[in-house]
């Protein structure tokens, strides 16, 4: 999975851990607000009993209220004397309650549907009394549910912001990581010296930096390596080149019944294919800027060819003229062998380089085995002795993409990169 798929995973757990924190915060602060209300209805039903009690009596033997009861309290107020009530009209709903509440003769408190009933005793000589007092719970229960879904709406606020959050923290972080990526995989493939030198890691990126840095010392010694053995084979090579080319230069001069011309044509040719190749290694590792004259250089690559040539002129790209022979070469020599009649070379700008299209008359590539053209084994030229499959990694080593295409007819499309694009 990519840098999506660890971003969504990321965010994904941010906004796991906001929805169970604000979860556990509702519940938390409804459970808090609950007791609260309760407290505060419990110490108005306090109230509201103490403030009838000061109000009773007793008078002539009677127990009475001093003052005249307010009409308004007479549903919610009740004064009992000895099992009878003298105040207040008790609703029937909650009569029974009313009574056991009188008859335990103890302070109490009690809940009946949306209301809470307390019981209150006073103390008069003689005479056994109870005040009984309802408050209603349903403000109490609306402050609540509103809080309740307040918080919800605040809280579901709160997990989206920490989604866009979470997102946009991790998309900058991982942009860091993938800018660090980025260069230096350029570096290992340009600049293979190139170091991010961040010291001592004192973050997770100081850490990235220092893994990317002993990465990169692995293909600096990897080209290292690469460029040794390059060295290794010309030297091997060229030795028993240079011995045959002596023996047939002698054999020349003796006027022996041999094709001496031929040998030193094809030695000629496979030293110049050992010498592009060690070419391009060496100058894919120092970074060389060569450039030549696309032109004159695919002109070279003809070589007397019966092929019309056809590419802009004074186009300068970014690759030796050895190379780009050796890249042109197979494929000119396997258009011919493959043409009817004519093979021919065009070219054109485009913004990432200059196309080659070396373009023949013959029957073309098979599309179910355009993919393989230029596998080791499938296809081969003889120009330079070197298949196309070499000729692929060649051009790959420069910066040169080669591919083949299958339209009817032979095509093989070949980007140089322009020296201007390479500055």
């Amino acid at each position: 999975m990519g840098v999506t798929g660890f971003r969504g995973r990321v965010v994904a757990l941010a906004v796991l851990i906001a929805t169970a924190v604000v979860a556990v915060l509702v519940v938390v602060s409804h459970v808090l607000l609950s007791q609260v209300t309760d407290a505060d209805a419990t110490a108005l039903a306090h109230t509201r009993a103490e403030a009838v009690a000061a109000n009773v009596a007793v008078r002539g033997g009677h127990v009475v209220l001093i003052e005249g009861g307010n009409e308004a309290l007479d549903t919610v107020s009740w004064v009992y004397a000895d099992g009878h009530l003298i105040d207040g009209i008790v609703p029937g709903s909650v009569l029974d309650r009313v009574d056991a509440l009188v008859g335990s003769g103890k302070s109490r408190t009690t809940m009946v549907g949306g209301d809470l009933l307390y019981a209150q005793p006073i103390r008069l000589e003689g005479h056994h009394v109870m005040v009984v007092v309802r408050v209603d719970l349903t403000p109490y229960e609306t402050s609540e549910q509103r809080s309740l879904t307040m918080s919800l709406l605040l809280g579901g606020i709160a997990i989206l912001l920490a989604g866009v959050v979470a997102r946009l923290v991790v998309g900058r972080a991982l942009r860091v990581v993938h800018d660090m990526a980025a260069l230096a995989d350029d570096w290992g493939e340009h600049e293979p010296g190139r170091r991010f030198d961040l010291g001592v890691p004192r973050d997770e990126f100081g850490e990235l930096g220092r893994t990317l840095d002993r990465l990169l010392d692995r293909v600096d010694n990897a080209l290292a390596d690469e460029r040794r053995l390059t060295d290794e084979i010309a030297h091997e090579l060229r030795t028993p080149l240079t011995a045959l080319r002596g023996e047939a230069q002698l054999a020349q001069l003796c006027g022996q019944q041999v094709a001496p011309e031929s040998v030193l044509t094809e030695v000629d040719r496979l030293n110049t294919a050992i010498t592009t190749i060690l070419g391009a290694a060496r100058t894919r590792i120092d970074g060389g800027g060569t450039r030549c004259d696309l032109g004159a250089a695919a002109r070279q690559a003809i070589a007397g060819r019966a092929i019309e040539l056809a590419v802009p002129a004074d186009v300068d790209v970014a690759v030796a003229a050895e190379l780009v022979v050796a890249v042109l070469s197979p494929l000119l020599e396997n258009g011919l062998r493959h043409a009817s009649s004519r093979v021919w070379v065009t070219g054109r700008v485009q913004p990432q380089g200059v196309v080659i299209d070396v373009l023949d008359d013959g029957p073309g590539f098979d599309p179910a085995e355009v993919d393989r053209v230029f596998e080791a084994g499938v296809t081969s030229g003889e120009g330079h002795g070197l298949g196309l499959a070499v000729v692929k990694r060649l051009a790959a080593s420069a910066g040169v993409a080669v591919r083949a295409i299958a339209d009817g007819h032979g095509r093989v499309e070949v980007t140089f990169p322009t020296a201007e694009a390479a500055a």
